[in-house]
């Protein structure tokens, strides 16, 4: 495997920064283990934000849905105006190579990205021409799901789709949710249930989110708002196969107020419990549970080792 890359032939080093984690990046062809300096101060994707990514995981000998997330990448830096320059089985197999520069007990989180080098009419929008590839793999563990997680309701809202690139699963957008967790966490909360411009709910910081009520599993539908997370439609098909009625819907904060259960779904976390809302002790039921089980099911059925 070539450990080398432009970067690190022009010099530019690639120790990690104090505080990273264990990391490893392809960049230009070839794999270097740290925080690969990849932008200037006239990459386009520095000052307007020309970048979108995704995230897998590869954890435990298996990759769920992995190649699922190498494409949507590709959708995200369409749906920005760049130019996919690998296709979704060829991500798919440089993460599973960047894999192998760690030890097998690691859990390991993959990001694919796409960012713009040069810009076009007065530098303002992305020149697809220049699209630029890279990934990420670094070490960061499975979080615990029997913790739980306490949110709160954020002041900030969700953009929708002709205010951002709501579409694309792109870097610009996360200033915003960066907000609504600060906000939280000033709170007492470890995340933020987003609503939407309407004031409907849509989702949390960083996951999808549910609650039950009455034996029946309810969750935002998709507007535009925000992502309809792989892992979300992941657990929705896994619990309707299972016979559990699953609603996707309008959701206010009442809903959430007056909910049985609640729980998230995302790439990080896969499944996980909340436990507290705005105060309010949340109890882990059976269909947060049973949620849980069947993706675990899921995801070590044999069909994603690697």
């Amino acid at each position: 495997m070539n450990h080398h890359s432009s970067a690190e032939n022009h010099g530019h080093g690639h120790a990690n920064m104090p505080g990273l984690p264990d990391c490893w990046t392809y960049f230009d062809g070839g794999w270097q283990q740290g925080n690969t300096p990849v932008a200037g101060p006239m990459t386009h994707a520095f000052w307007c934000g020309s970048s979108v990514f995704d995230g897998g995981r590869i954890y435990d000998g298996i990759a769920p849905d992995l190649l699922a997330h190498c494409q949507r990448v590709n959708r995200s830096a369409e749906a920005m105006n760049l130019a996919p320059t690998l296709k979704a089985e060829e991500i798919l197999a440089l993460a599973l190579e960047g894999a192998k520069n760690f030890s097998q007990d690691q859990a390991l989180y993959v990001r694919p990205m796409y960012y713009s080098d040069g810009g076009g009419f007065m530098g303002v929008p992305p020149d697809a021409e220049t699209t630029r590839f890279i990934m990420t793999l670094f070490h960061v563990d499975m979080p615990n799901p029997e913790a739980g997680m306490s949110i709160g309701l954020s002041s900030f809202r969700r953009p929708t789709l002709e205010t951002m690139p709501t579409n694309a699963k792109a870097g610009c957008l996360y200033p915003n949710n960066g907000r609504a967790i600060l906000e939280a966490q000033k709170r007492g909360f470890q995340n933020a249930l987003v609503l939407d411009m309407l004031g409907n709910v849509a989702e949390l910081a960083t996951s999808n989110v549910f609650i039950a009520k009455d034996g029946v599993v309810r969750t935002p539908a998709p507007n535009d708002t925000f992502l309809n997370g792989i892992t979300r439609q992941r657990v929705i098909g896994l619990l309707r196969d299972d016979g559990v009625t699953v609603e996707e819907t309008m959701l206010t904060v009442q809903d959430f107020h007056e909910a049985d259960e609640m729980f998230s779904t995302g790439n990080y976390s896969k499944v996980m419990p909340i436990t507290h809302f705005e105060g309010r002790d949340v109890p882990v039921g059976p269909l947060a549970t049973r949620a849980r089980a069947l993706y675990t099911a899921f995801a070590n059925d044999g069909s994603h080792s690697v």
